[in-house]
């Protein structure tokens, strides 16, 4: 993917930037870490940072630059995260999805970076849901051009992916800690069973549901709906704080209303107001489907999942 950050983004990394060869000076100078018994992980978001520490276990030592309640979308680091970034022993993210961490990782990230967005194709945005007329060519939330709307990065919320992930993500902290890699391994091969099994909830959760449309705030289920077959239909695009055209909002009404949508859904790190404009619009309730770009309130990436799952099945009447 060709990337284009957005001029805040890269102004504030390169502003950053500026300052790693005083950061450089402090540091170890080798990548080594902060602690020598442990390795060392930079993850640039959530659901990164809990594969990082499922897989990783006791033997590593994982760091989050996108800090609870924060938008990652709209992440910009500070010279301090920039330190991180050149300090650590393996640095994890997505390109395309954070350009101030694509920028870092450019410029100090070496091999010691993990693309997992190069572990298998993305997605066009436009997959599991419509295509309307005016999005081809759109910027992302990456901030660079594609026709028919980019690429999304939103990969954790098919499971299996995640889990090709988190084997490939084994292979890289093996070869950081040679001497652990088959921990390594056997970590990822459990975690794989338990996302295995949360696959399979999904696919007999979903498989009889008198609707499967899903009208959300904006279009980060993609994964998820090309995956159990479900069709999305996104309020905004790829950038969740993206305002709407009233073109926009009356599409979305209209389909809400042609599939009776009785639910409009909202995510937990934005405003719900537009998701509640539609709503009343069309008469449905409104309820929070969770993203998991951040951490959640309570549990983790699984139980978030899960909470997902059965939010799902009460809106699209699954019986």
């Amino acid at each position: 993917m060709t990337v284009r950050a957005t001029p805040r983004a890269l102004a504030t990394a390169t502003a950053a930037l500026l300052t790693v060869g005083g950061l450089a000076a402090c540091s170890t100078g080798d990548g080594g870490g902060k602690d020598p018994d442990k390795v060392d992980v930079v993850a640039a978001f959530y659901p990164l940072q809990f594969l990082a520490e499922r897989i990783g276990g006791d033997r590593v030592a994982v760091s989050n630059l996108t800090k609870p309640g924060a938008e990652p979308h709209d992440l910009e680091l500070n010279p301090r995260q920039v330190g991180q970034v050149v300090d650590a022993e393996l640095i994890v993210y997505l390109t395309g999805f954070q350009p101030a961490v694509d920028e870092a990782v450019e410029q100090n990230g070496g091999d010691r970076a993990f693309d997992v967005a190069g572990v298998a194709p993305l997605l066009d945005a436009a997959a599991g849901g419509h295509e309307h007329e005016g999005e081809a060519g759109h910027e992302d939330e990456a901030g660079h051009e594609e026709e028919g709307g980019g690429k999304d990065p939103h990969l954790w919320l098919d499971p299996t992916r995640l889990a090709t992930v988190g084997d490939k993500l084994a292979e890289r902290l093996g070869r950081a800690d040679p001497d652990h890699a088959a921990d390594y391994t056997a970590r990822a091969g459990a975690l794989r069973t338990e996302l295995t099994t949360l696959d399979t909830a999904y696919a007999e959760g979903l498989r009889t549901c008198q609707r499967r449309e899903i009208v959300t705030s904006h279009t980060a289920f993609g994964y998820l709906a090309e995956h159990y077959k479900l069709e999305q239909i996104g309020i905004s695009g790829l950038t969740p704080e993206s305002e709407p055209s009233p073109q926009r909002l009356a599409e979305v009404a209209k389909e809400a209303r042609e599939h009776q949508a009785g639910t409009i859904f909202f995510e937990t790190l934005v405003s719900p107001k537009v998701a509640e404009t539609i709503a009343r619009e069309v008469g449905a309730k409104t309820a929070v489907l969770d993203p998991i770009e951040g951490p959640p309130a309570e549990g983790d990436y699984l139980s978030a999942m899960r909470a997902n799952l059965q939010t799902l099945r009460t809106a699209l009447d699954c019986s």
